[in-house]
């Protein structure tokens, strides 16, 4: 699978899922531009990409800030041009506890990041994609969009919405060959993750209920992301790839 070429954007690039996709979609020969708030993240991941086939640019962005994600674009066309494939991968997960205990302020900062952030990138990408003749978009999404996660009312909520904004975008841009997809990863060991997979009776249920009885590895979600972002995957659009280990099956 070949990305020779293409402009990408990976939002929250700098770690975890996000740092595996980039290395996927630059190691295929994209030119990536990898956006999170820490600079520092960035910066290192872009230097131990250095040798990749794809450029690796750092751009420091906030996207909850509607301001830092225009000046976001604004550098990614001015730096390597319109964006092909856009990766929606940034999280935030501040509503953690009983849904009575839901502030107003967790739920709108969580939603700022984990929904909004990425209607507010498709409003500045998919427009000049339309015009090109056509994109990628894969959303980052999660199982506990699928199913409510336990003391996780907002993130389930947020991640159960970009699942379908998702579908829609999809039935709406399909026509001009933009694909929109979404993967839902499960327990994946990342930094964002820790809370759960460092938990040892976590770790022990998932051991005993989940078919392939392990915690996952982010490089197993940039191998779907790269098929997602090729024209291997020309005919799909509007799905949700489910990679939990088999965790939704039962």
């Amino acid at each position: 699978m070949t990305l020779q070429g293409k402009t990408a954007l990976v939002t929250g690039g700098g770690r975890g899922i996000g740092k595996s996709i980039a290395h996927r979609l630059a190691e295929a020969g994209a030119h990536v531009v990898i956006a999170s708030r820490k600079m520092e993240n960035l910066e290192e991941t872009a230097k131990e990409f250095s040798k990749l086939p794809g450029k690796t640019i750092p751009i420091a962005c906030h996207v909850g800030r509607k301001e830092q994600l225009e000046y976001l674009i604004q550098q990614v066309e001015d730096t390597l041009g319109p964006v092909d494939i856009l990766v929606n991968n940034s999280a935030t997960n501040i509503g953690q506890g009983p849904a009575l205990e839901v502030s107003d302020e967790a739920l709108l900062k969580t939603a700022e990041v984990n929904v909004l952030a990425a209607l507010r990138l498709i409003r500045l990408t998919v427009p000049k994609m339309i015009q090109r003749g056509g994109g990628s978009i894969i959303n980052i999404a999660s199982i506990a969009g699928l199913r409510p996660q336990p003391q996780g009312l907002v993130y389930s909520f947020t991640k159960a919405g970009l699942i379908m904004m998702t579908r829609v975008w999809a039935i709406e841009f399909g026509p001009h060959n933009v694909r929109v997809n979404a993967i839902c990863p499960g327990l994946i060991e990342t930094d964002f993750s820790e809370y759960f997979w460092k938990n040892p009776q976590h770790v022990e249920r998932l051991q005993q209920t989940q078919p392939i009885p392990r915690v996952g590895k982010p490089d197993e979600i940039g191998g779907i992301a790269l098929y997602l972002a090729s024209d291997d995957s020309s005919f799909v659009t509007g799905q949700t790839f489910i990679i939990d280990g088999g965790a939704t099956a039962r």
